[in-house]
């Protein structure tokens, strides 16, 4: 309290006190709402690994996986095309079984906090899109594991990382193009002085700018969103119309100088660096314990050998298990790289102002101050407060006489708002800009 008696007093910048200016914006019932959205989805994270190892063990126990290559056996002459109808089973009834699961987290879920505005058709429409798009691309990744599995027993794990590898880039180079317009209609920013000013700021750290598009993510919730996204001759910017519609030019700039970042510090190639290498520790554990499971239960579940693609759920569980645990360091691999794109978007948008601001539109949804495990354990981006407050250092250690600025609880609004070069809220006794 004296601490903020002297900072509105002399006019003195204090970087807790002007964290906890925006920080106080978030309060009573709104607060609560966010903090319990994002606290129950540290259950979900659980109960989803729970309930994605127990259909398998439920595949497995009927012997389902078994009859779905024996059925593939009497269709297909070749190994391959026998793996691709068992995987493209497994698939589809895997969906089916948790359908109701994906019903409640996807959709009654996230009607109970506000957080989507489809219709119960439209959520369920875009799940079966996703399900086509599941049933093109598994299958053939799951042949490919599977050859390289008879090919290379002893080192499969290690193959089969450059085959998921190999996939993930793929998908990066067509996603933009041909995954992404099924979901959302795409349509190039109009032109003038914000398409400029993304344009300058993109050009200046040689990111290419010939594509901005902005897509309808209205339609299905409130949530801001942008990307760069694409490898090669797919790279192009995006901004969601909420981004547009629900904030400052200072908020977009901020934004979009933080997915620049990405591009610049070359986050995606790092990300899928490392993701490899734990998908690597988990196919080789999955190479020494699933012949240990096929050798005690095998016979039960009409599975030969892990070559055998009946085995494909034993690998699930051992996956699913391993990936539970990895969470902690999952999440931590992503949020410093999201702190590394924070710094950069600090930088290259110099808005400190409008990154606070976004940070606090994004705790509809993100628990603001966790404790330092949650943020740890469950957070794969920084938190609420964390980047807060190094917004408001960058304003101390950047800004010339920076100012402390009480802003109005106004994240809420819907109403367009992306004025340039917008004014700071402040109220008195705060020292004004």
């Amino acid at each position: 309290m004296l601490i903020d008696l002297l900072a509105a007093s002399t006019g003195a910048f204090d970087v807790e006190t002007a964290t906890r200016a925006y920080l106080d914006t978030l309060q009573g019932a709104a607060r609560e709402k966010s903090d319990a959205y994002f606290e129950g989805g540290y259950w979900l994270t659980l109960w989803g690994a729970l309930i994605a190892i127990m259909v398998d063990w439920l595949i497995l126990r009927f012997r389902l996986s078994a009859g779905f290559r024996d059925l593939g056996e009497r269709w297909f002459k070749r190994a391959w095309a026998v793996t691709w109808f068992t995987a493209l089973l497994y698939t589809v009834i895997g969906w089916l079984v948790t359908l109701p699961w994906t019903v409640y987290t996807g959709f009654f879920r996230e009607k109970k906090y506000d957080l989507l505005d489809q219709t119960f058709g439209a959520w369920f429409g875009e799940q079966a899109i996703g399900l086509a798009i599941s049933l093109v691309i598994f299958p053939f990744v799951i042949v490919a594991i599977y050859a390289v599995i008879r090919h290379a027993p002893k080192n499969w794990w290690l193959w089969g990382t450059g085959v998921v590898g190999a996939f993930l880039a793929f998908g990066m180079l067509i996603a933009p193009v041909y995954i992404a317009p099924l979901f959302n209609e795409y349509t190039e920013m109009e032109q003038g002085p914000l398409r400029d000013r993304l344009v300058a700021m993109a050009e200046e750290y040689d990111v290419p700018a010939e594509h901005i598009y902005v897509f309808d993510q209205s339609k299905q919730h409130k949530r801001i969103s942008a990307n760069v996204s694409g490898i090669g001759p797919t790279i192009r910017i995006s901004l969601n119309d909420n981004l547009l519609e629900r904030t400052t030019e200072p908020e977009i700039m901020a934004v979009m100088g933080h997915e620049l970042g990405h591009y610049v510090l070359r986050h995606v190639w790092w990300m899928i660096g490392i993701m490899l290498a734990i998908f690597a520790l988990g196919l080789y554990l999955a190479s020494r314990v699933a012949p240990w499971l096929i050798a005690r239960h095998g016979q039960r579940w009409g599975v030969r050998d892990l070559g055998d693609p009946a085995s494909l759920p034993v690998l699930g569980i051992i996956l699913s298990a391993y990936f539970l645990a990895a969470t902690p360091a999952l999440n931590t691999l992503i949020r410093v790289n999201e702190s590394k794109a924070d710094a950069f978007g600090l930088e290259a948008g110099g808005e400190p102002d409008g990154f606070a601001r976004v940070a606090m539109r994004l705790s509809e949804y993100r628990k603001i101050e966790p404790a330092a495990w949650e943020e740890f354990l469950f957070f794969d981006h920084p938190s609420g407060r964390t980047r807060v407050e190094m917004a408001m250092q960058w304003k101390a250690d950047n800004v010339e006489n920076p100012q402390i600025v009480t802003p109005l609880n106004d994240f809420d609004t819907e109403e367009p708002t992306n004025e340039p070069a917008a004014e700071p809220i402040m109220e008195e006794p705060v020292a004004q800009e």
